[in-house]
């Protein structure tokens, strides 16, 4: 059987659509007209497998959905339930039409009699090469649930470190926009107002007051023209990092400018770390592994990097030694690694590397949000001084001129 995504008309015409499993497009109209329904479109599930684009590689899921598909299959299986009632129980509890319309198509896989990562290797947009050549792994050694347990483990401690960092970063930028948006207020709509009234008198202006006229004058005329601008370049550059070239450019700066380095080092190191332990724990060969854990790293540079580790490591070299010769990676890391290397728990160690990485991650996050937020608030608390002054100044000189 097959599944189908199937759009349909109730009788008074009110529309309903979903997900079905049948022999052929016939057998579902069938089954919908049991129900009562007029099917107006039926479709299989799409097949990623057969098609070239990956804007048509079927339907996608969130980290916190995998993480709690992941889960529920792990408790299934281990309770013995044959893999396809696995995935039919697991996509009939899922909420959202598409993650169960994806279920249904790996179930519809399976029961042609491809293994389970087979099934979702039609589907790259939902299970991420790491995850299925973890299954297979699994799959292969006879230890399914406990690989399930460890991937849901693992999605789910993933996602909560993201979710850690997006809130710590969530108020600076709120913070920063905030200002931005005062400040241009200030500048654009309350100062030409105010200090029109001096210009009129002809005296002459303090030079601080001369300056905010003019910037005032300047986002007036501008403003527009110059957000355009850093749209347009926004754009630019998006489209430019498409470019594996100059992606690769951008991310290698990225990973040795002094003042990002420890942040893209330590996120790049901590997933490559978190991977590779969880895909050697799995029975995944070493150099297999690199290859996948380097897929998931989010910085190009660090990816090409691992790429050329994994090729000194198949050529004998120690993982230690081919990542320290990388001299991109983060010292505590790699005498972790050592130590898994000479003591025989290199998988262990690897998680102990990839918890440690996020710890530090963490703080750092922490620490520059702590310097941030002073920072920006001294900042707008000196431009609006700066407003102020530059507004009470020609006051200051009228009462004298007066006296």
């Amino acid at each position: 059987m097959a599944a189908f995504n199937y759009q349909a008309v109730t009788s008074s015409g009110a529309k309903k659509k979903g997900v079905m499993e049948g022999e052929s497009p016939r057998h579902i109209r069938q089954l919908l007209r049991d129900q009562g329904l007029i099917a107006v479109s039926v479709e299989p599930v799409v097949n990623a497998g057969s098609k070239p684009s990956r804007f048509l590689a079927g339907p996608g899921m969130s980290v916190k959905e995998l993480a709690l598909c992941t889960r529920q299959m792990a408790t299934l299986v281990q309770a013995a339930m044959p893999l396809e009632e696995v995935l039919q129980a697991v996509a009939a509890q899922s909420e959202r039409p598409k993650v169960k319309s994806l279920l249904l198509g790996v179930r519809s896989r399976v029961l042609e009699g491809h293994t389970l990562a087979d099934g979702m290797a039609g589907f790259p947009n939902a299970f991420p090469e790491m995850y299925r050549s973890t299954v297979a792994a699994g799959e292969h050694a006879g230890h399914l649930d406990l690989v399930l347990n460890e991937l849901a483990d693992y999605t789910e401690q993933r996602e909560q470190a993201r979710q850690k960092i997006q809130l710590a970063l969530l108020y600076p930028g709120l913070l920063t926009l905030a200002s931005i948006a005062i400040v241009s207020f200030l500048l654009a709509v309350v100062v030409p107002d105010v200090v029109k009234v001096f210009t009129r008198t002809g005296n002459d202006l303090p030079p601080l007051t001369a300056g905010l006229i003019a910037v005032s004058d300047f986002l007036n005329q501008f403003g527009l023209h110059l957000l355009l601008l850093l749209c347009l370049g926004f754009l630019g550059f998006s489209s430019a990092y498409r470019k594996p070239g100059f992606r690769l450019q951008v991310d290698r700066w990225l990973t040795d400018f002094r003042l990002t380095r420890r942040i893209s080092r330590g996120i790049n190191a901590s997933r490559f770390a978190g991977t590779l332990s969880i895909l050697s724990r799995s029975g995944v060969p070493l150099v297999e592994g690199l290859s996948i854990a380097a897929a998931v790293m989010p910085n190009h540079f660090m990816r090409q990097q691992v790429s050329e580790i994994a090729g000194k490591v198949k050529e004998g070299t120690s993982l230690f030694k081919a990542l320290e010769q990388s001299g991109r990676f983060p010292p505590m890391m790699l005498y972790m690694i050592a130590s898994g290397e000479r003591s025989g728990e290199l998988e262990s160690m690897l998680d102990r590397a990839a918890k440690q990485q996020q710890q530090t991650l963490e703080a750092l996050v922490a620490t520059v949000v702590g310097l941030f937020e002073p920072v920006v608030l001294i900042a707008m608390g000196g431009v609006v001084l700066t407003i102020v002054l530059a507004i009470l100044l020609p006051i200051l000189n009228m009462n004298q001129l007066i006296g």
